[in-house]
């Protein structure tokens, strides 16, 4: 079967193949196919997927909506269907219940998945797997020609050393982890620790969650400057509510804090160290 796929907005995990669509219309020299599919990240794109459908439409094939911003639960992974080649999800939801995030209700608990090619994984919190399935990711990595990245991000609070052994045995350009709330912050210093002894710093990074409803900018940067301290180079995820709006101010400060070569310049001259120490053999 023949899907076209069509995305209200695109990211860096877009497909790009050749029926992969970002527009409101099709193309005039449109491909046979037998479904279009609109496949919607975001809540505040809803309406605009379903306005575009009605020139869609024209087409003459069934058209399905789909994706995490319709709160459905996700099935087996597809490569290259709705996230580009090179994007895998090997297992679905969370067991965490964090305020900001929709994957608990939508997901409805952890599911491993078969694992399928892939060298960036988007897992939503890959560590809360079984061991058996993670060696088995790593397995699966080293096939890969590209190295691995895990932007899905890894939860500080459940890593473990043979995590980090995992990770140090790899070749991995780099990796996540977050600073969301309060309580996220003591196992990320003990997390950077760990990593730091095994001369992973340098591909550390950390989601930090800026922006909602009572932080300030000032607050903000603190835990930034604080997740440096911890070892990784801070990304700032500045809260966008569910009609797309980011609180006002808020654009330069996020694209100061999301450009790594602008954040790097910025962390270093603030005098705090991003480079690794010497690796150390870790205790299982």
């Amino acid at each position: 079967m023949k899907i076209a796929r069509v995305f209200p907005t695109r990211t860096s995990a877009t497909p790009t193949d050749s029926l992969a669509f970002s527009m409101p219309q099709p193309p005039l020299t449109m491909p046979k196919v037998d479904e279009i599919h609109f496949s919607v990240a975001f809540t505040y794109d809803i309406d605009k997927a379903e306005a575009w459908a009605e020139q869609w439409r024209q087409v003459g094939v069934p058209i399905k909506f789909g994706g995490p911003a319709y709160g459905r639960k996700g099935g087996e992974f597809i490569p290259g269907l709705y996230l580009k080649q090179g994007c895998v999800i090997t297992s679905r939801g969370c067991p965490n219940n964090c305020w900001f995030c929709s994957v608990p209700m939508r997901e409805g608990g952890l599911t491993e998945l078969e694992i399928k090619p892939g060298y960036n994984i988007m897992d939503d919190n890959l560590l809360a797997c079984s061991e058996g399935h993670i060696r088995a990711v790593f397995e699966m990595l080293k096939e890969q020609r590209e190295p691995a990245r895990f932007t899905g991000g890894l939860e500080a609070k459940i890593l473990k050393p043979w995590h980090v052994e995992l990770l140090a045995n790899a070749r991995v350009d780099r990796f996540y982890c977050a600073y969301d709330t309060k309580d996220d912050y003591e196992p990320l210093v003990q997390a950077g620790k760990m990593l730091r002894d095994a001369g992973l710093q340098g591909k550390a990074y950390a989601y930090v969650l800026a922006g909602y409803r009572g932080d300030t900018q000032e607050k903000a940067e603190k835990r930034l400057y604080d997740t440096a301290r911890a070892g990784f180079l801070p990304y700032a995820m500045v809260y966008i509510d569910e009609a797309g709006e980011k609180p006002e101010g808020w654009a330069n400060f996020q694209r100061k804090w999301t450009r790594p070569a602008i954040t790097r310049a910025i962390v270093e001259a603030s005098g705090i160290r991003m480079r690794s120490t010497p690796r150390r053999k870790l205790a299982d």
